[in-house]
């Protein structure tokens, strides 16, 4: 296991594709970052100005590569994913695609219970969190078996899910 910032260079580096799978109910660095405390007091986060994130996901896009996230998400919506449904959309703006996939229907698919970056379908990188969603580390794996099964779960999570806007769209008429 290394720490999350020793993998900073792979979201510059990689070559055509940088795919996320998030699984959890909500996480401690959201928890804990100003910005859920200005989501908590009623700011609209949806149209925040650039961060460090979002630049780089412009520059990588406009090279032609693809940033692509599929998140779990419960029914209602736990307070982290909602906070992340209000905060994700100016990611997507900046060219990541972002799409949102029941629980429920993840559990029919088989699809894992932990988190990972798939870079390029060649490498997976496997968060590690701690009881109160912090993040502990990551594990890094080009072993052909983990980055298979990564594979097909990108592509499986990718088929079933609603794209950010649309998603937003059905909670807020159900809402």
């Amino acid at each position: 296991m290394v720490p999350f910032s020793e993998i900073a260079s792979l979201f510059r580096e990689f070559k055509h594709t940088a795919f996320r799978l998030e699984t959890r109910r909500g996480y401690a660095s959201d928890r804990n970052s100003p910005k859920w405390a200005r989501w908590k007091s009623g700011a609209d986060i949806a149209t925040e100005p650039d961060n460090a994130w979002r630049e780089n996901v412009r520059v990588q896009t406009a090279e032609g590569k693809r940033f692509e996230r599929v998140r779990l998400v419960d029914q209602p919506l736990t307070e982290g994913q909602q906070f992340l449904l209000d905060s994700g959309r100016s990611n997507v703006a900046a060219g990541e695609d972002i799409r949102n996939l029941p629980r429920t229907q993840a559990d029919r698919l088989g699809l894992p219970d932990h988190d990972f970056w798939l870079f390029d379908s060649r490498l997976v990188v496997r968060f590690v969190f701690g009881e109160d969603d912090t993040t502990l580390g990551v594990v890094l794996s080009e072993d052909p078996a983990e980055v298979a099964l990564a594979c097909q779960a990108r592509d499986a999570a990718w088929h079933h899910a609603t794209r950010t806007a649309d998603f937003a769209k059905a909670v807020a008429s159900t809402g």
